[in-house]
């Protein structure tokens, strides 16, 4: 364990890299029709019942506004093949939504074809989170499309690569044991 008097954030960062993630593209949309769409790798699951998920957008982001003011949004599970959807949202421009084709899901926010899975959400809480605001959602409806997700790790997109199926375990006296 390192000292902590010395805290080196991009020490912190390259360790937190090491936990690969899928990446997403979270979209919300105002009554008026303003529309944001973010890149965030925080993607999680929070409960199943109910059906609650989060992500974390910085607090200096430009998009917070909308997210605030948006009753809905939805989170966008990209493919191994939408790396192009990733970087669009991940970088800054005037309007991102130029030239991308989506439709649009609860509450207005833009959904886009041929991701892994979409959630559509209803705001359900934000919570401080350091520098970050923690946003959770309450699912209202979800897409599956069982494709390959794309993944981020150590700075760099991936994909899955299935080493072997997993086998069921069961649990006896503290040992797992495959069946």
């Amino acid at each position: 364990m390192s000292d902590s008097s010395v805290f080196d954030p991009r020490a912190f960062r390259r360790a937190l890299g090491n936990f690969a993630t899928g990446v997403t593209v979270v979209t919300a949309a105002t009554a008026s029709g303003r529309k944001v769409g973010v890149t965030a790798n925080s993607f999680n699951s929070v409960s199943l019942d109910p059906p609650l998920v989060l992500w974390s957008i910085d607090k200096r982001s430009n998009s917070h506004e909308v997210f605030e003011e948006a009753s809905h949004f939805a989170v966008n599970v990209l493919a191994a093949d939408q790396m192009h959807l990733s970087n669009n949202f991940a970088r800054p421009r005037e309007d991102r939504f130029a030239l991308i084709e989506y439709e649009p899901g609860e509450g207005g926010s833009p959904v886009f074809a041929d991701c892994s899975a979409r959630f559509h959400c209803e705001k359900y809480q934000q919570l401080d989170g350091g520098d970050h605001w923690i946003m959770i959602g309450k699912v209202v409806a979800f897409d599956d499309f069982g494709r390959a997700p794309l993944l981020y790790h150590q700075g760099a997109y991936a994909e899955v690569q299935a080493l072997r199926p997993c086998a069921p375990e069961t649990v006896q006296n503290g040992t797992a044991t495959t069946n």
